[in-house]
């Protein structure tokens, strides 16, 4: 079995490579290489599986629907790319040497990509006003957090209250009713869980760590009691407050139908994916606001125009519509992304490309014989 790919070779990959140590642990089952024999098909054309796929070494050949032909090298620059990423496939995919190649569930990894980059833009934004970035990118890499919607953290940390607690004291109650969950401020809290006389120590807790919230998921009674070790600080969070940071805010969306008639009256679209995703290919006179940078960058856009942001799944440009939204912006997201457009109409919408994209990445084009 082969071993997962390190983080030097991770960081080769567009977009994998903008993701944290912490989510490519997450991902660390599906990073693993697969052979690829001579010959052997790796996605035909219209395949649907969900998965996005890396060239690691050798040559594949991609053919689409009229014939065309285009070899990729692994190395080269579009080999650090997906591989025919639109769904249904627009190529066929075929090893014509043997070859390894990296094949990662596409709706997890958007889900990663969409959270790292939200969370990105918002350290930015916090950092602007002195906070504390270093405890905050420790709480905000706590799995909970994986759970609630990037556009609902910056409320979700306002509506902490924080509550010190002297050495010995007792933060909750093994048996009691869930209300709230906390998150260590400061200091050291020790888990515990009584058995008949005796206690059993499960877990000393680090600053950033997240308590309590089983107790609220599951709807049960607290299944430990957590006490300080030192004096320190928590952050509470209420029941109701908990479960509202959980839903998806609902952003306005259109289809590419409405985004046309809005164009038509001067709206704009507004690319908000990586540099490397928007140099690929884009829309015509898109402007590159990446979700990250939108924070920072937004006070270059007009508020008297209407924006129409897009990315592949739609993910980060529903996040990119509720903070614009926010800022005072006419905003609406292409529903669902580019990956729900037939293959025609995302390939007339992405028509606009960085000077000499194919020339530039090592894979050579020919007509088929």
């Amino acid at each position: 079995m082969s071993e997962p790919l390190t983080p030097e070779q991770l960081r080769s990959l567009t977009p994998l490579n903008v993701l944290s140590e912490q989510q490519w642990r997450e991902l660390r089952s599906q990073l693993v290489p697969q052979p690829l024999l001579a010959g052997q098909p790796l996605f035909r054309l219209g395949d649907q599986a969900r998965l996005t796929c890396y060239l690691l070494a050798g040559e594949l050949q991609l053919q689409d629907a009229e014939g065309h032909v285009q070899s990729v090298s692994a190395g080269s620059e579009v080999s650090c790319h997906p591989l025919s990423p639109s769904l249904p496939r627009l190529h066929e995919a075929r090893a014509l040497t043997d070859a390894s190649v990296l094949m990662i569930d596409s709706a997890t990894l958007d889900r990663l990509l969409t959270w790292r980059l939200a969370y990105q833009d918002l350290l930015l934004a916090l950092q602007q006003r002195g906070a504390d970035i270093e405890w905050l990118e420790r709480l905000l890499e706590n799995p909970l957090f994986a759970k609630v919607p990037p556009a609902n953290v910056q409320s979700m940390l306002a509506r902490l209250q924080r509550v010190e607690f002297e050495a010995g004291s007792q933060v909750l109650q093994e048996g009691a009713a869930g209300d709230c969950c906390f998150f260590l401020e400061s200091g050291r809290a020790e888990v515990f869980r009584s058995a008949g006389s005796d206690r059993q120590v499960l877990a000393e807790l680090d600053v950033g760590a997240c308590f309590g919230e089983e107790a609220l998921l599951a709807d049960r009674p607290r299944n430990a009691t957590v006490t300080m070790v030192e004096r320190g600080s928590v952050l509470r969070l209420d029941r109701q407050d908990f479960f509202a940071l959980l839903k998806a805010p609902v952003v306005a969306e259109v289809s590419l139908g409405e985004a046309s008639r809005l164009l038509s009256h001067g709206a704009q679209w507004l690319d908000v994916r990586l540099l490397e995703e928007y140099e690929k290919a884009h829309a015509p006179q898109a402007l590159h606001m990446p979700l990250q940078l939108l924070r920072l960058k937004a006070r270059l856009l007009d508020k008297s125009r209407t924006y129409l942001c897009y990315c592949d799944s739609g993910k980060r440009s529903s996040s990119a519509v509720f903070l614009l939204s926010q800022l005072g912006y006419s905003v609406y997201a292409l529903r669902d992304g580019l990956d729900a457009l037939p293959a025609v109409q995302r390939g007339a919408l992405l028509c606009e490309s960085g000077s000499g994209y194919l020339a530039r990445s090592g894979g050579r084009t020919e007509r088929s014989r």
